[in-house]
């Protein structure tokens, strides 16, 4: 499907008409975290279904609702299931949200994911703050025509996820008594786990932590001038880190473990949000004057 800015629109015009916030920060949760989305205060909840031309999310652990409302004070829009190319959906329907988020005024975004760790040094339930990405596809959900509304054909991506609220949230975490990792998270197709080779290879490229998500859409985000924050739990050791077979359950598993963790690191992250957002823009500000 080629998405065109009416349909987008649609989509944003429909979420507007039932609601009364305006969402300053979207939230996009993985597997086994989206429990975070019932924390939301006074909250609308609109299923995909409802919303013209919205996609559906067909993943156990995936809700498949928006939800709108206040999170520690926050005005923000939570996605409870995201879409994946396994799924049978193209890149562009991937990013099609993230640019319904950018019409409904958010600036800013938080995705999570649920990955694999390459990285020897990780275990299971660990948290990591993504650095970086590589992208394993020909395909990119900014292929085709240029939506010129939302960014220029060739956009920069040498700082995907913004560095800023990566260390805001090490902050957070160190004020919550634990540690985050960092690292750089490789995007595979799926839906099968990748092989023991396979994760020989990521190994040699640098990849931290492997997963099937997130890449396609902070590529929209970011052509349209976003913030991100990514963060990736690791639920389980990739294939051939450990001697035992890798299933979906584990990783939905492991999720629940965290929650109260990875819960309690977001809501943080977004109780001192309005520091690293009044910076980033001032920053930008400079360097537009200064060129």
């Amino acid at each position: 499907m080629n998405y065109t800015v009416k349909m987008m629109q649609e989509a944003a015009e429909y979420i507007k008409s039932q609601i009364s916030i305006q969402p300053e920060v979207g939230l996009i949760l993985g597997s086994g975290l989206g429990v975070l989305g019932d924390d939301v205060e006074n909250a609308v909840r609109i299923p995909y279904q409802d919303i013209p031309h919205f996609p559906l999310s067909t993943v156990v652990g995936h809700a498949g609702q928006l939800v709108i409302g206040t999170l520690k004070g926050r005005p923000v829009m939570v996605m409870q299931g995201r879409f994946h190319f396994y799924e049978g959906y193209s890149m562009q329907v991937i990013g099609f949200p993230v640019r319904v988020m950018k019409l409904l005024g958010i600036e800013s975004m938080i995705v999570t994911n649920a990955a694999g760790g390459c990285n020897p040094k990780f275990n299971p339930g660990d948290l990591m703050i993504i650095t970086d990405h590589i992208k394993f596809f020909d395909e990119s959900p900014l292929r085709g025509p240029n939506i010129d509304e939302f960014g220029p054909r060739f956009n920069d991506m040498s700082e995907p996820y913004t560095k800023k609220l990566g260390d805001l949230a090490i902050r957070v975490a160190k004020k919550l008594g634990f540690s985050l990792r960092k690292g750089i998270y490789a995007h595979m197709a799926g839906p099968s786990f990748e092989t023991p080779a396979e994760i020989r290879m990521l190994q040699v490229l640098g990849a931290d932590a492997v997963g099937m998500s997130t890449v396609p859409e902070v590529i929209s985000a970011v052509h349209s001038g976003m913030k991100v924050l990514g963060i990736s739990c690791i639920t389980n050791m990739a294939a051939g880190i450990l001697d035992q077979p890798l299933n979906h359950e584990e990783v939905l598993e492991t999720g629940a473990m965290v929650r109260d963790t990875f819960a309690s690191l977001i809501k943080g992250v977004l109780a001192e949000w309005d520091d690293i957002v009044v910076y980033s823009m001032n920053h930008e500000r400079k360097k537009q004057e200064s060129s």
